[in-house]
């Protein structure tokens, strides 16, 4: 169970990042890492369990996606979502933001169901398919005015999941840690192909955590190719560089 300290943490460093975080979303934050830590126990949804860290690492660091700029009432996919980084606590916190959790893999959709049910968060769906053909579903194609991804793969590979996903005069948005001028390089070129403007990075850091972050974007300014998304795992066996 999370202690006191737990919600110390998330309501200091959240006023430090200028987001102001009531007591239902703290308590809901706080049976959400419950959640978290229980079913960690019997499958592998993340190597962080301790209170500090699942605060500052997993629940703040996904509040910096709102640094990407989320208007009201947006639509919004987290592609590679696994336990729920960053859509949860994006819909915890921006309950006027719709919310859709994508995994391929389904004992952790049956996660996620399960916090969503608990929760009561009628602003989120989890869905189970991959990627790939989820992009080629009219029900998602360019469908989301936000597509975002953190620790799913690098930058070219991310940007080929996202960018269908999301509707002209929409945005990619690829969660990066150090790495991230290094990449922003490397996708450059999928990103133009498949109608995004030039990527531009957004600097973002969390109270006492020295690692490096930075919201890589890219706005939808044309469709994406039908030729695209490739067919599953080409993406990451032959990215666009």
């Amino acid at each position: 169970m999370m202690t006191e300290r737990f919600t110390d943490i998330l309501r200091v460093c959240a006023e430090a990042l200028h987001i102001d975080l009531t007591d239902r979303e703290l308590a809901r934050f706080t049976k959400y890492a419950d959640l978290l830590v229980e079913w960690n126990a019997k499958i592998n949804l993340t190597a962080i369990t301790e209170d500090e860290d699942i605060a500052k690492k997993h629940i703040l660091d996904s509040l910096t996606v709102l640094e990407a700029g989320i208007k009201e009432d947006a639509a919004v996919i987290d592609v590679g979502t696994g336990a729920g980084f960053p859509g949860l606590p994006l819909a915890i916190h921006r309950e006027d933001v719709e919310v859709t959790l994508l995994d391929s893999l389904n004992k952790r959709v049956n996660f996620l169901q399960a916090v969503i049910d608990t929760l009561e968060l009628p602003n989120v769906r989890a869905v189970h398919a991959r990627a790939e053909e989820a992009a080629r579903d009219g029900a998602h194609r360019e469908r989301y005015d936000v597509a975002v991804a953190r620790a799913v793969a690098r930058a070219p590979v991310v940007f080929e999941y996202l960018l269908p996903f999301a509707k002209v005069g929409g945005k990619a948005v690829a969660m990066k840690g150090k790495s991230a001028d290094e990449e922003r390089e490397e996708a450059a070129k999928v990103v133009r192909t498949l109608g995004g403007a030039p990527i531009r990075a957004v600097p973002v850091r969390i109270p006492t955590l020295d690692d490096a972050r930075t919201l890589l974007i890219a706005e939808k300014t044309s469709k994406t190719p039908k030729t695209y998304p490739r067919k599953a795992g080409t993406a990451s066996r032959s990215p666009i560089v």
